[in-house]
């Protein structure tokens, strides 16, 4: 049986940008709309909790801070492939919904004067970064839970497991999930829908991402034919520990921290010799890998070679005032305590710079539909991303959307019906993955994936190994056509939900990899060895992918620019 659940909108993912597009869109809609928020997991276990340094915002235009110091910076960190209208709104909005956050609760670091206090980030020419701890995502979770529970009229639903959109003639009519903890299989019907899944950083093995961040929305919208944007622009984070991956902020810089080689050399230096350790982290990554990669790294399990982290420059009582969960995490992953040794790292799988192609509103181009988040592409953030930038974004358009949403509902009272043959399909799709009789293990299935694209498709790429890894996803398609199912019941089938999972991945693993070896020049996050410089004659442009009878299509539209013309990222 199928259970059909009736709503004017249906807000997929729970994190910052579903979260705070469910309090806009309510709020518009005055109590008229009936909203649902669906989580993968729990609603407040969405891997934004997991952001630790900051929300760059311009708090400070009276001690120097400007829009358009803050729009170069992100223009420049992105290689030029940002466009610059939808960059110039972004940070106009970022102050106001900052503040908005703490009015709502959030517990923002102060200084001294008792302004809210803001740390250096990479690639930023002022302090912008907006902090709370280095639990900034935790907190800024916590403070849209509790707006949310304001509104009576926004059903929340946990451990809903997405796998396809109902969509028709070009017009949204709802979501398909499976109840996790039920096995049962649900139609969300509506009239407007905001995906907010996230990105797809669980391509990789070696990653900051948690195990959630499987692409879901990327790949239902690859399959229901929406564009993909500069999906090849993948964001390595400098200081993944090792050997897990976790996230090991980049306050630390900010704070003084510095990165040394197995020669006790502060290598930055010679390579971006005006910012340093707080260089773009696409810079920072390539110079690791290059120390690395000369012999000037220590061995690490499992070929992960690695640098040191050192937090002495900090000081004992700032670490533990401004980094305690950082240096919890030292301590029971790797039995560091940074206060008294630097800790072991390498460049990390962080950030999906790419997404649906969206407008400046987040519309998708399907009637009713709308992304937001990283799940999204603007493109705010281009070929690279600023860190602090990206939990801005989610924040910024996640109320965008969400207002989007709710105005368009509020012009458009039309129901949805759901057709003859919905309810069937729901179950098919469902059906044919647990009557899965093959011969591959989806787990085994990941596990190849991870290591093509940690080898061919991380921080140094090249023809050869791209049209390697290329040639190994197509078979690994294959393969996850004919697998099996070891789990056979309902409730929290782990084994089933992994199986929609590793599809996903491997669906998008292609486009990420076809987009590399199309894109044969080095911008940002990409950087091809046999191609080591941007050409922006040639590859200006942005990336959009499509899947057209089974097959991914590649083609490129321009980049908006408005006053900030290409020019050498010099750092």
């Amino acid at each position: 049986m199928v259970e059909v659940l009736d709503y004017d909108i249906v807000i997929i993912g729970s994190g910052l940008a579903g979260l705070r597009a469910a309090i806009e869109a309510a709020r518009v809609g005055q109590g008229k709309l009936k909203i649902a928020i669906i989580a993968k997991n729990q609603l407040m276990r969405a891997h934004s909790i997991s952001a630790e340094g900051g929300s760059a915002a311009v708090l400070y235009k009276d001690e120097g801070d400007s829009f358009d110091l803050h729009a170069y910076d992100t223009i420049k960190g992105s290689d030029y492939l940002a466009d610059q209208d939808i960059v110039e709104f972004f940070v106009r909005q970022c102050p106001i919904d900052v503040l908005e956050l703490e009015h709502w609760g959030l517990p923002w670091a102060r200084r001294d004067d008792g302004r809210v206090a803001q740390r250096p980030f990479g690639g930023h020419s002022y302090p912008r970064a907006t902090f709370a701890s280095d639990r900034t995502g935790f907190y800024e979770i916590h403070a849209l839970y509790d707006t949310l529970l304001k509104y009576g009229n926004v059903d929340k639903y946990n451990e809903q497991f997405a796998v396809d959109f109902l969509i028709d003639n070009g017009k949204f009519r709802g979501v398909v999930a499976i109840d996790v903890a039920s096995g049962e299989i649900r139609i969300f019907k509506a009239r407007a829908g905001i995906i907010a899944t996230g990105g797809l950083g669980r391509l990789y093995g070696y990653t900051t991402y948690s195990h959630l961040v499987t692409g879901d929305g990327l790949a239902i919208a690859l399959r229901r034919g929406m564009e993909l944007k500069d999906i090849e622009f993948v964001q390595f984070h400098p200081t993944g520990l090792v050997p897990s991956g976790i996230l090991i902020t980049e306050g630390v810089r900010g704070d003084g921290g510095i990165l040394k080689n197995a020669n006790g050399e502060r290598f930055m230096e010679k390579y971006a010799p005006t910012k340093k350790d707080l260089a773009p982290r696409d810079i920072v990554s390539r110079s690791m890998m290059t120390e690395i990669l000369q012999g000037r790294g220590f061995k690490g399990p499992n070929g992960l070679d690695y640098l040191l982290l050192d937090f002495s420059p900090i000081g004992a009582e700032k670490i533990k005032e401004k980094l305690s969960q950082v240096r919890e995490i030292g301590i029971h992953y790797v039995g560091i305590d940074p206060v008294e040794s630097p800790l072991p790292v390498r460049p990390s799988a962080h950030y999906t710079m790419g997404g649906i192609n969206v407008n400046s509103t987040g519309f998708t181009g399907i009637e009713g539909l709308w992304a937001a988040g990283e799940t999204s592409c603007l493109s705010v953030h281009g070929a690279n991303r600023l860190g602090a930038n990206s939990t801005s974004e989610c924040v910024v358009f996640g109320k965008v959307t969400g207002g989007e949403a709710a105005k368009w509902l509020l012009k458009n009272p039309k129901g949805v019906e759901l057709m003859e043959g919905d309810r069937k399909h729901a179950e098919d799709i469902v059906a044919e993955m647990h009557n899965q009789k093959g011969d591959n293990d989806p787990y085994e299935i990941k596990r190849q994936l991870w290591t093509i694209m940690d080898r061919d498709a991380y921080v140094f790429r090249n023809e050869e190994g791209l049209t390697r890894a290329l040639k190994e996803i197509r078979e690994l398609e294959q393969k996850s056509r004919n697998i099996f199912i070891k789990e056979t019941g309902n409730v929290y089938n782990q084994n089933l939900i992994g199986a929609f999972e590793m599809r996903n991945l491997v669906e998008l693993a292609e486009v990420v990899v076809a987009g590399a070896l199309e894109r044969r020049e080095s911008r940002g996050s990409h950087f091809r060895t046999d191609y080591p410089k941007r050409d922006d004659d040639n590859f200006l442009k942005h990336t959009i992918a499509r899947k057209v009878d089974g097959k991914i299509t590649i083609s490129y539209i321009p980049v908006k620019l408005t006053k900030w013309k290409p020019e050498p990222r010099v750092y």
